[in-house]
This record gives structure tokens, sequence and C-alpha cells, in this order.
């Protein structure tokens, strides 16, 4: 039997053409969302997921989008006023995930960056929180962040930067927006195994088929995380199911911070 947590609810998910984005559409949609909006540079496989959530039951619109341009953003968020005059969640699952660090990095890299993982988020929940206080909404807003934004590696000081930005961009928002009793969280996520994360290892680090066994085996719980489970807590954050939870950031990784194991300090 569907569960019907989402009924007569409306939700942007941005990035929802693949990986977590379309496995938290899919997901909401069987817990019984009504409405939906997802965009992604990807057109083909937008309109296959749209057309795929149609026909589950939920009216689903795909909006081709580059949110590192500020007109696209806008575009994304006046689509679901048009289709829907309502939002009742918004879920930010679209980044830039590019290397680079201190000595290399670019300044159009960085400005990039900042303009997909920072603005972009800013701009969809600016939009979205507008619509929600318009309608008297009582909305749910979520972000995917990452581990890497207490610090993160080497080649990753861009990507770190902004998801750090985007960390504290989630916490000024919740409290901005307690007394319309919108509610605004963030997942730290850690290494997960999804196919925008198969082109990044490919492109910067020489993987190979099996590289997802491979990292797999040094790994605590040996394997990565998976979209399904990201796509659960989401599912968890944006319904009832987490009462008043707001201003939280999650850490979902196999590292605890803060932490280190005897072997490493050994090492020290």
């Amino acid at each position: 039997m569907k569960n019907k947590k989402f009924t007569n609810k409306i939700a942007l998910i941005t990035g929802g053409t693949q990986g977590i984005g379309e496995t938290t559409a899919r997901l909401l949609v069987s817990q019984g969302l009504s409405g939906l909006v997802i965009c992604g540079r990807n057109k083909k496989n937008g309109i296959k997921v749209a057309k795929d959530l149609n026909q589950d039951g939920c009216k689903t619109y795909f909006v081709k989008s580059d949110l590192s341009k500020v007109a696209d953003c806008m575009k994304v968020i006046n689509a679901t006023d048009k289709y829907f005059n309502n939002i009742d969640i918004l879920i930010n699952c679209a980044a830039q995930t590019d290397r680079g660090g201190i000595l290399n990095t670019s300044s159009k890299l960085w400005d990039s960056m900042f303009a997909t993982n920072v603005r972009a988020p800013f701009l969809l929940m600016q939009g979205a929180a507008k619509i929600m206080i318009r309608q008297k909404t009582k909305g749910v807003i979520a972000s995917i962040l990452s581990i890497v934004s207490y610090g993160g590696p080497d080649f990753l000081t861009s990507y770190s930067s902004s998801k750090g930005a985007l960390r504290i961009l989630t916490k000024n928002v919740a409290f901005s927006l307690l007394k319309y009793q919108i509610r605004v969280n963030g997942l730290n996520l850690g290494w997960t195994d999804t196919p925008n994360e198969t082109k990044i290892q490919k492109k910067y680090h020489n993987a190979k088929k099996d590289w997802v066994q491979k990292a797999e085996k040094t790994l605590p719980f040996k394997r990565l995380i998976k979209p399904m489970e990201v796509a659960r807590c989401l599912s968890f954050m944006c319904s009832n199911e987490s009462g008043i939870m707001t201003g939280s950031i999650i850490d979902f990784d196999q590292i605890v911070m803060g932490s280190i194991d005897a072997k490493t300090a050994d090492k020290k």
C-alpha cells in the first residue's frame, strides 16, 4: 500500500534527472507526492524521468536549466509557481563537484563553483520562501551539503569552500524563516555511489570500471553510501516525521568528525 505522507504536496527537486535527485523524486512520488518540478541540464533524462513519474500518478514537469545562471534559477522557480501556484518542498540536490586545490583552482572554476553550489540554492530558497509565505504554506527546504564543508582534502578547496558557505546559508535561512514556520535543514553527505561520482573519478582520478568495488573495501562499512539511503533521509527531513526540526545539519558519512583512530594517531 502506498505511503501517503506527501499527499497534496508540491515539490521542486534540483538535479532531479539523475543520481540522488532522481532517486529522491521517485521515492517521494511513491510516498504520495501530488506535484513535482525537476530540473537539470540533461534534457533526454529529464523528459524520461518526468514521463515515468507522470505515469506513476504525480503531475511532473521537467525544466531544462543550468543553475549556474541566474536566469535559469528564476525560470525554475517561476515554472513551479506557474504550474502549481504553490510549493511545499524544495530539495537542493544539484551541485558542481570539479576538483581544484589552492594552487591550481582558477578564478573561473571558483566563480562557477559558487554560482552553482551557493548562489543557485540561495536564489531557489529565496524564490520558494516567497511563494510559501504568499500562500501561507508551512514548507520545508532541504539541501545536500558535504562532509567536506568542515574543511576537506587539498584537491577540493573550491568545492569545500562552497559547501561550507551553503552550510552557513542553511543555518541563516532556517533562523530567518522561523516566524513563518518554514523549516530548513541540510545533509552533510559523504562518499556516495552516483553516476556523477563515476564521471568525476574517471576524469580526475583515472578510475577504472571497478573503482566502486575497490573504494568500498577501504571503508568501515565496506560500501559507499547509496542514493536510496540519501533519498530516505531527505524524505524524513521533508515530512512531518521530522517534526519541528530546523536549522539542523546532519552528518551522513562513515567518519566521525573530530575523532581519529589509533593507527592514524600513531602516524602523526
